[in-house]
């Protein structure tokens, strides 16, 4: 099975897109998560949607908003209680880790490495087969 992610972009109309993928394929969610991280002492957060593989299909995908959505541990943003609500129609879980920033990384797919490692590490996501 591949585990690939899917980068949807960092803005608030992206999450729309996000809820939206999560919402016409509720039948094939696996996980919710959102991943926090730091950079230039602002806290900011990930929100990933994965889904089971299409029949017939080996890929695993993780739909990803990246690091575009303000978070703060003392009160929920407008974007963070959209995930929620998700979460809760959904009847998921939402998973949180803290997790190294993109920045720290020279190139995109070395940091999609790390957080599959990281996943797969938190048995988040299925180890690969």
């Amino acid at each position: 099975m591949i585990q690939r992610f899917i980068e949807i972009g960092e803005g608030y109309s992206d999450l729309y897109e996000l809820i939206e993928i999560a919402n016409t394929n509720n039948h094939r969610i696996d996980k919710l998560i959102c991943l926090q991280t730091i950079k230039d002492e602002k806290q900011m957060c990930s929100f990933v949607v994965t889904l089971h593989p299409a029949s017939p299909g080996h890929v695993y995908p993780l739909y990803i908003c990246r690091e575009g959505i303000p978070h703060f541990s003392w009160k929920e943003t407008n974007r963070y209680t959209l995930f929620t609500s998700l979460a809760s129609k959904l009847q998921k879980e939402i998973y949180t880790l803290d997790v190294r920033h993109s920045s720290s990384f020279q190139e995109k797919d070395l940091y999609y490495s790390y957080l599959i490692g990281v996943l797969r590490m938190n048995r988040i996501i299925p180890p690969l087969q």
